[in-house]
């Protein structure tokens, strides 16, 4: 079995999340980098998506800066399973990168856990000015103990409800609606804690379910509300934008190590160079997915985040329970301006 056809039939039914760990040695023995050769990446969005475009140009930076040596083979669209099992298979060094959001981070890191706490970056700049510096340097390298290399952060622009049955003015327009989340506690928690059902479910199983009645709304940003067509079923978008949690681009620590110190540096610095062409890609998305979303006549309302906000108070104690997370988010804290 050739190192494609290894993380192909991870996609197959019968192979399972306790396969994969059973596997693990078997995997890795199949699925060995090979430096003269392209490395591979996994994203869960569609091609022509800003995350997939810019790890395809971190690709040709490292091409470039490697004189060939070395180049990446982006697997967009979910090929090779949702982003919770594409994680597990990369700690495992099946996958030589990932682009992942931070929520299946969240079980097995705590320090991710701040940068997604709802209503703590008041702007997107403030969230990239945070994650830009020493705060985001720490959060990255503390994926090291688990297996992988934190490379740089990706916007996942700001997170709203939307819903099949109406618009969300406050949090009691939410109670009793079943709403799709993220795998992770604290998504969870927020739902639950604005009168929701939070029921947990891969991104690609979302339009279906919506479709279906299985839930009667979700939660993510404008381009993945566009791309992944949920628009279509789910009319009522309300504004909340309760998160700025980014996405985290990784590489596993076993293609990691096979590397040289000079080649470890290049591979730093071309993800941290793709961050300002993905962000350019990322802001005019937006704009083309907003547009294309209020032409569909989707019902699109403001909301007031305070509602919200007082809700979060009891949730934030929760997840927050570190001194270190402390510490972070006092950090992120001051760094607000009060500009909205």
């Amino acid at each position: 079995m050739n190192r494609i056809d290894s993380l192909s039939s991870l996609r197959q039914p019968h192979f399972t999340r306790r396969a994969v760990l059973a596997g693990g040695a078997t995997l890795l023995a199949s699925c060995s980098m090979k430096l003269s050769g392209a490395l591979t990446s996994a994203d869960t969005h569609v091609g022509s998506y800003p995350t997939v475009q810019a790890v395809i140009r971190f690709g040709e930076l490292l091409k470039e800066r490697t004189n060939g040596k070395l180049s990446v083979q982006m697997y967009p669209g979910g090929q090779l399973g949702n982003e919770r099992d594409t994680l597990e298979i990369t700690t495992f060094g099946g996958l030589d990168f990932n682009r992942v959001n931070l929520a299946p981070l969240n079980s097995i890191e705590p320090l991710t856990i701040v940068a997604a706490l709802p209503f703590l970056f008041e702007s997107t700049e403030h969230m990239r000015g945070a994650l830009d510096g020493p705060i985001g340097d720490e959060i990255l390298a503390s994926l090291e103990r688990h297996g992988l290399i934190g490379l740089c952060f990706y916007d996942s622009g700001a997170r709203s409800f939307y819903n099949t049955r109406g618009p969300i003015q406050t949090p009691d327009d939410m109670r009793g609606l079943k709403l799709r989340v993220p795998g992770s506690d604290l998504y969870v928690a927020m739902v639950n804690s604005l009168g929701a059902d939070a029921t947990p479910m891969p991104l690609d199983e979302v339009y279906q379910s919506l479709a279906q009645g299985v839930i009667d709304g979700a939660e993510n940003n404008w381009p993945s509300f566009e791309s992944g067509r949920h628009y279509e079923v789910a009319r009522y978008y309300s504004l909340t934008r309760h998160l700025l949690a980014p996405e985290v681009f990784v590489m596993s620590k076993i293609s990691w190590d096979k590397l040289s110190s000079e080649e470890q540096a290049i591979v730093r610095q071309s993800a941290r160079d793709s961050v300002p062409y993905m962000r350019q890609l990322w802001d005019e998305q937006v704009e083309r997915s907003r547009k294309t979303v209020l032409a569909s006549g989707v019902s699109v309302n403001e909301v007031d985040p305070a509602l919200f906000t007082d809700k979060m108070t009891g949730m934030w104690d929760s997840f927050v329970t570190t001194s270190k997370q402390r510490e972070l988010v006092d950090r992120m804290l001051s760094m607000r301006t009060g500009k909205s």
